[in-house]
């Protein structure tokens, strides 16, 4: 397990482990690809995040992470896969959250992408200036990003090598 403390001084605890905190987490959070391209939304209040939220009262963690990354990218999930949870200890609150990787099919041109400006495509993610990059959500500032691209940037190795 991976503990640090997030831009807000919470406590942030990371494990690419099955359900390290909850069986039933509230939240999802989605590292999505495309044509070997990181795909994000741009949130209209935050910036550039993945895209991520609630799951909804009778609905599973993965049909949320799919839900969602329709919603705010307008983008067809073609394989989900599980690779991680975290945990935000705040002062008010606990955050428990999923962490999937997402292998997008197409992306739909949609009139609404709920909350966001919809679909954002990067080659890269400057990992080394988000933290100060003001068009960048504060979700994508803390080490569970940096973590978790470097997991995920694993994974897809290991995966075009079998």
């Amino acid at each position: 397990m991976i503990v640090f403390h997030d831009m807000y001084h919470n406590e942030v605890n990371l494990a690419f482990t099955p359900a390290p905190f909850s069986t039933a987490p509230k939240h999802v959070w989605v590292i999505c690809r495309y044509e070997d391209q990181w795909l994000l939304t741009n949130h209209s209040e935050r910036g550039l995040e993945f895209p991520g939220g609630k799951v909804e009262e009778g609905e599973t963690p993965q049909a949320a992470a799919i839900r969602e990354v329709m919603e705010e990218t307008g983008a067809e999930v073609s394989a989900l896969e599980y690779i991680g949870q975290y945990k935000v200890i705040g002062k008010g609150k606990t955050i428990i959250k999923n962490i999937y990787f997402a292998e997008i099919e197409r992306l739909l041109e949609k009139k609404d992408y709920f909350e966001t400006k919809g679909p954002v495509l990067l080659k890269e993610i400057p990992l080394n200036t988000v933290k100060n990059d003001r068009q960048y959500s504060f979700i994508m500032k803390d080490d569970v990003l940096t973590h978790t691209i470097d997991y995920v940037v694993k994974y897809i190795k290991t995966k075009k090598a079998l």
